[in-house]
């Protein structure tokens, strides 16, 4: 338990090594099962509570047990282990949700939970391998935001309109200016990724440099959204076609 919960381990991640290559496989499993049962959680039956629930355990308990494992090792620090970046907003904004079920909270961690919560599975910023709690933290952490986010646009899928594509846009663009002004100049910290690209492999390395690294940054996120409100949108429209 020492070594697993310790402050660091002798087994460095690998990308694509079969333990990443596990984790993807079974996220991608809960992604199509919570599709192939998206029917069953709009009655709001006991299959949408337990689910419901066990979502909100897992997400809360990867916070705070992180939290825990960085202050124990004496790691904390605000410039790094504050729930800044989009993956730690959009899991808050996820328990939120599953706690009281409001649309707004949907809204915004559909859009914000999903892409990159997914893309960080994929590309994760990652120590070490299975052997350590941290990699079990990153990867459940992570592939709980995208279930939960999933699972709620799932459940109620009226929360999702045009206007909300434009609206979280907004505010995420509200959120960025936040943390690449203030809140990243005046701690030293990289959230966003705003300060300089993420020190491992990621989509982000082919946004450009300079000014141009922000305008494709908002120009992708505005792309993401639209694309993912349209297929969101046209899945429930072949859905209803084939009930018909």
């Amino acid at each position: 338990m020492d070594t697993w919960f310790g402050a660091r381990s002798d087994y460095p991640f690998e990308l694509f090594s079969l333990s990443h290559l596990i984790v993807l496989a079974i996220a991608l499993t809960g992604f199509l099962c919570l599709v192939l049962l998206r029917d069953n959680f709009a009655a709001k039956d006991a299959l949408f509570q337990q689910l419901r629930w066990l979502l909100f355990l897992v997400l809360l308990i990867s916070e705070v047990s992180y939290q825990y494992w960085a202050v124990s090792h004496e790691y904390w620090s605000f410039d790094r282990y504050m729930p800044l970046h989009l993956c730690g907003v959009a899991s808050i904004t996820a328990m939120i949700g599953l706690v009281t079920l409001h649309p707004f909270w949907i809204r915004v961690s559909f859009f914000l939970g999903i892409v990159p919560a997914a893309l960080a599975l994929v590309t994760p910023d990652m120590p070490y391998d299975y052997q350590h709690y941290r990699f079990w933290k990153f990867f459940v952490h992570h592939t709980a935001i995208a279930w939960a986010s999933l699972f709620l646009a799932l459940a109620m899928p009226s929360a999702l309109t045009w206007r909300s594509v434009f609206s979280v846009y907004g505010l995420l663009l509200v959120y960025a200016a936040f943390i690449g002004f203030w809140v990243n100049p005046q701690t030293g910290s990289n959230y966003l990724y705003l300060s300089q690209r993420p020190s491992t492999v990621s989509p982000l390395d082919f946004f450009g440099d300079g000014v141009w690294y922000y305008i494709n940054l908002c120009l992708a996120a505005f792309f993401l959204f639209a694309a993912q409100y349209g297929i969101f949108r046209w899945l429930f429209k072949k859905t209803a076609s084939e009930d018909n």
